[in-house]
């Protein structure tokens, strides 16, 4: 029957070794910075991710202008293939009014569905360009828990290699030290004179 003693690296005693001690200081370095570090990591991350993410999309909400177009170009009479898993669309050529400049005619992509006459958001940049509409909320927080999740594995896998790389230390110090007390006692036991 074997009994294990808790905690013997940790006490005073013959069998402890200096590289003992390093490896349970070590163990607990590594419990408080998966446990604390890593989460705390992942939460700094994911504060900044967020505050940037919000003065993104506030700076594009203050440069882009969001018009409502009718369809007026000819759709296509079957949908476009599925590429990637994304929403069906197509370009077709779409008309708006703007108070100052008059009528406008562009072409732009229109989700799948739409028909001649269809009125439909579009999004301008200050340069009159067609662009995405800014992010929405959800897309900001999509963003930040994407960035905490990372920040989490990151801070992970950064304290696992550096603990892989303590313990090879350790272990080939401790294997020396073996064999410096080897090549001590090895004589007294075998009779043999070194």
């Amino acid at each position: 029957m074997r009994t294990r003693v808790r905690g013997w690296r940790w006490r005073r005693n013959p069998l402890r070794r200096r590289s003992d001690v390093i490896a349970a200081w070590t163990a607990l370095a590594v419990a408080v910075l998966l446990f604390v570090g890593a989460p705390l990591a992942a939460v700094l991350a994911a504060w900044w991710a967020h505050d940037e993410a919000q003065g993104v999309a506030a700076a594009q909400r203050a440069e882009r202008h969001r018009v409502q177009a009718e369809v007026v170009g000819r759709t296509p009479d079957q949908l476009p293939t599925l590429q990637g898993g994304r929403q069906h669309s197509y370009r077709v050529d779409v008309r708006w009014k703007d108070p100052a400049t008059g009528t406008h005619i562009t072409n732009a992509r229109v989700p799948a569905g739409t028909r001649r006459g269809d009125t439909v958001p579009l999004w301008f940049d200050s340069r009159g360009k067609v662009v995405p509409p800014p992010p929405s909320s959800t897309a900001i927080w999509q963003h930040t828990l994407t960035i905490g999740v990372t920040a989490t594995g990151g801070a992970v896998a950064v304290v696992l290699l550096a603990n892989a790389a303590v313990n090879r230390v350790a272990t080939n110090h401790r294997l020396l030290e073996w064999e410096r007390e080897w090549a001590r006692t090895e004589p007294e036991w075998t009779r043999r004179r070194a």
